[in-house]
Formats: structure tokens, C-alpha cells, sequence
């Protein structure tokens, strides 16, 4: 339920920062190692950084579509939630920027359906690839820090391996959200955000 009172919380904005830092240090790491040809790097950078960080901040979603789908179950009030994706969103802007900035060629910041297949493949391979992530996190969140970071960080490369040469594995629409308000290009966007989040009836330590 929306509660106020949050907003005079120390816990609700410590979790609103960290997930804002999280999506930037996640989205920075992915989009740096996406300069390098091929779906391998950024799987593979996106995997270790999202294990780090569930070891580091405690766990926070990093993902619009982990957040949502607590917040369909009820794990999350409505003003956590919105807060969450809003702080994602911010950060992942942020670490697309910087990264724009940073590399000579900004083509491949951007996750395109590629010509593969279409669309409509693109997001069945998006949904799968979430739902197993989603799926990891959820079943890993009374887990320690270490297995729950192994097991999303595997989850996260898998999938990024799986959908890359689809959807461009993004698994989280913030992360194809930075991009695509930096660089203006919103070709198929829509794939994104177009997959479910999650399993119900589960609880989240996030990733």
C-alpha cells in the first residue's frame, strides 16, 4: 500500500540511493565492456557486476522489471516501487551519458532487434531470458550474499548470452532505457519493457 510516512524514512532513501548507484555501476560496467565486438564481453561484465553487487549494497533490484514484479506481488509499496524504478532509470541515464562521452563509437550502447529475426522473436527470447533471471532471484532471496550472487550473476550472463544475438540481451529495461534517451535511438524500445518481470508468489533479494 502507498505510505507517506516513507518518504521521513532513512531506510526508504538508503534503498532508493542504492538503487540508483547499483543501475549506474551495472549499466557503466555493461556499456564499457559493449565496446568490445561480439555479445561475449558485456554478458560476461554484466554477470560478474551484478554478483559483486548484490555482495556490496545488499541486493538492490538494479532492474525495472525485478522491481515491478515485486511490486505485483505486493513485496513492495507503491511508493517504493515507483522511487526504485525512477532511481534505476536516473542511474542508468547517467552511466550512459558518461559512457557516451567516453567511447569514440556510440552504436553499440544501444540493444537492436537484430536481423536474426523479428521483433516478436526478439522479445520471446527478452521474456525468457528475464523470467530466468527473475526466477534466480526470487528462489536465491533467503540465500547468503555469496550464493545469491553467483547465482544471479550466472543468470544474468546466461541470459545476456541467450537473447544477445536477438534482442541484444539487454534483461533490463533501464539498461536499454540510458542508452536510447542519450543517443535518440529507439528502434524496437518497445522490447524492452514489453516482457513480464517475474514469477508470483516470491520474495526478492534482487540482482
Amino acid at each position: 500500500p502507498l505510505s507517506p510516512q516513507e518518504l521521513r524514512s532513512g531506510h526508504f532513501w538508503r534503498g532508493v540511493l542504492a538503487e540508483l548507484l547499483a543501475t549506474l555501476i551495472f549499466v557503466g560496467v555493461v556499456l564499457g565492456a559493449s565496446a568490445s565486438p561480439g555479445q561475449l564481453a558485456p554478458a560476461v561484465a554484466g554477470g560478474l557486476v551484478a554478483g559483486g553487487l548484490v555482495c556490496t549494497l545488499g541486493g538492490p533490484q538494479a532492474n525495472p522489471a525485478l522491481t515491478l514484479a515485486l511490486l505485483c506481488t505486493r513485496k513492495l509499496s507503491t511508493l517504493r516501487g515507483a522511487a526504485g524504478v525512477l532511481a534505476q532509470c536516473t542511474g542508468a541515464t547517467l552511466a550512459s551519458a558518461a559512457a557516451r562521452a567516453a567511447l569514440q563509437d556510440d552504436t553499440g550502447l544501444v540493444t537492436r532487434v537484430s536481423a536474426v529475426g523479428t521483433a516478436g522473436t526478439a522479445l520471446a527470447w527478452e521474456t525468457f531470458a528475464t523470467f530466468q533471471l527473475a526466477l534466480a532471484a526470487f528462489a536465491t532471496s533467503e540465500h547468503a550474499a555469496p550464493q545469491t550472487g553467483l547465482a544471479l550473476g550466472s543468470a544474468v550472463a546466461a541470459g545476456a548470452l541467450a537473447a544477445g544475438p536477438f534482442s541484444g540481451g539487454s534483461l533490463n529495461p533501464a539498461r536499454s532505457l540510458g542508452p536510447a534517451i542519450v543517443t535518440g535511438l529507439w528502434d524496437d524500445h518497445w522490447v524492452s519493457w514489453g516482457h513480464p518481470g517475474a514469477p508470483p508468489e516470491s520474495s526478492n533479494k534482487g540482482g
